[in-house]
């Protein structure tokens, strides 16, 4: 009906811009809906750490379980940023020079985690990947905030000393 009104009012706009903006105007969320959806995701994200945590201790399988639901979490968590900045900015950002070697490691130890666990049968390897997938998310995390990893790296030299 809308083109219809259009077309008789003289309005008329090229097809293909009118279905490109069709499509931008219903894949582009609102504010609230990006915050929501944000939150969602990184709760479920750290419920499933948690969860995984929790597993842990189940014998035989607890290792395989723990593994899986930790890098779930992981991986949720970095997903729910898309939310707020958008699933092509984040790709950007997380390959940015200052972010690079942390992303790399974390990546890298998210799929050697479950490497560890399903082909090499290491439960001790498992959780060393772990380790240091919390400790490069961490990383990672904090290089959004400005001058913490310089605080922190401060704090860590100074605790040494």
């Amino acid at each position: 009906m809308d083109k219809l009104r259009r077309v008789l009012s003289g309005q008329e706009e090229n097809e293909e811009l009118g279905l490109t903006a069709q499509v931008l105007d219903a894949t582009t969320l609102s504010y609230s809906t990006r915050v929501k959806w944000f939150v969602i995701c990184f709760a479920g994200g750290i419920l499933c750490s948690i969860l995984g945590s929790a597993l842990l201790f189940i014998p035989h399988t607890g290792i395989k379980l723990f593994a899986i639901f930790y890098t779930l979490g992981n991986i949720a968590a970095l997903a729910s940023t898309c939310f707020l900045m958008g699933p092509l900015k984040q790709l950007k950002r997380m390959f940015e020079p200052t972010r690079l070697i942390a992303t790399i490691v974390m990546l890298l130890c998210l799929i050697l985690t479950l490497c560890a666990v399903f082909w090499w049968h290491k439960k001790g390897l498992a959780i060393i990947f772990c380790i240091l997938q919390f400790l490069a998310m961490t990383w990672y995390s904090i290089s959004y905030i400005p001058f913490a990893r310089d605080a922190v790296m401060k704090c860590f030299t100074t605790c040494l000393s």
